[in-house]
Formats: structure tokens, sequence, C-alpha cells
């Protein structure tokens, strides 16, 4: 091995360690099928077969993407700049436990995929959903600032193990209807993009800190 790549290798070690921190996640995570890409993976789901132009087996094939794919449990990375639906939340200076909010829409293609089905829009049309929440303690050597300048600088990123359940339908505002796909969030791990800090993990529909 030449001087850099032991270099490279010395400088992802710790980072993939990290990341690796949890054995409940990883167990999960390997056990799941990764996803190529979430917006092809929608638009096949959801199969939109509506228009003059589609082809005559739209509905035939989408029927059986859902098929193949109805119950089997996948994985998928949310990059740092796609890590929108990610959000400081409270904070206790006694405590120096922090928590994350996570809204559970994860938009791809022409659709999102969601944790449940949303059953009503906001003013601009936009599904709403509830919160999932995590917690954890802040590392030593971080502060409040540090912490929310990791989201105001898009420096978080999520991996996500998922089941897909259906698709859900809405009207959309100014006419038409918006398409998703309702899955069962199974794990959602959350790190520090650059160096692969835990932050927090949702697991089996709960905090995975609250015991």
């Amino acid at each position: 091995m030449n001087r850099i790549l032991l270099a490279a290798a010395l400088f992802l070690a710790p980072a993939l360690a990290l990341a690796d921190a949890d054995p409940r996640f990883a167990k999960l995570r390997d056990e799941a099928e990764p996803l190529g890409g979430l917006g092809t993976f929608l638009d096949k789901f959801v199969g939109a077969c509506d228009g003059p132009f589609v082809d005559s087996q739209c509905k035939a094939n989408a029927e059986a993407f859902r098929k193949k794919y109805q119950g089997k449990r996948l994985y998928m990375i949310v990059t740092e700049d796609d890590a929108t639906m990610l959000t400081p939340g409270p904070y206790s200076l006694g405590t120096g436990e922090y928590s994350i909010n996570i809204t559970p829409f994860f938009p791809g293609g022409s659709s999102a995929l969601t944790h449940g089905a949303p059953k009503k829009t906001d003013g601009n049309g936009n599904p709403i959903l509830p919160y999932l929440t995590v917690t954890g303690d802040m590392p030593a050597g971080w502060n409040l600032q540090m912490f929310n300048r990791l989201f105001s600088t898009r420096s978080v990123r999520a991996q996500i193990v998922f089941t897909p359940q259906s698709v859900w339908t809405l009207p959309k505002k100014g006419g038409g209807k918006s398409h998703g796909v309702t899955a069962r969030i199974e794990a959602i791990f959350i790190t520090e993009g650059r160096s692969g800090q835990a932050m927090g993990l949702w697991l089996n529909g709960k905090d995975a800190k609250k015991r």
C-alpha cells in the first residue's frame, strides 16, 4: 500500500468506526437492500400513469414493481446537502442533552417517501407530518453554537432503513394531485457528516436513547 492510500485508510477508519458505533442500526442496515436512487425508486413505485402519452403497460409495470418491493427492507443515505428534514430542537443547558427534529418527508423525483401517510397539507400545499425526535448528549468539546452550526451549514447526514408499504395521494394546491410512498421507517441514524460522529438514533418507533 502506498503512502497516499495508507493515509486515506487511516483518515477514514475512525469515521467508519463511528458510523458503525451502534450495532442495533448496523444489524438492520446490513440486512437491508441498498437503494440506488430514491427518485427512480419512487417514480417506479408510484407509477405516474395518467396522460395520453403514457405507455399502455405503465400500470401493470407499477403494480409489478410494488409487488416486488412490498415488505422488503431497504437502506438509503440522505447526504448533507439533502438532509433539510433535520433541524435542531430544544437543548437542556443543565443536562447537556440536545434534541433533533426529523420531518419524515424524504423527497425524490416527482414524489416523496414518508413515515405514514399524510392526511392534509399546509397553506403552501406541503403535506403535514408530525416530527420524529431523537436526543443525544453533547460530546466533549462541543457547545450549542457548534451544534446549531452543523445544521445551518448542512453538515449532518442520515442513514435510513425503511420498508415501503403503499401509495398515498393528496390534492395539490392549484389543482391536480401529489403522490408519495408510505413507508414504515425502522431506523434513522444521524451523524456529523465529516467525522461520522453519532448524533442520534430513531429505532423501532421511538428515540433509541429513551430506554
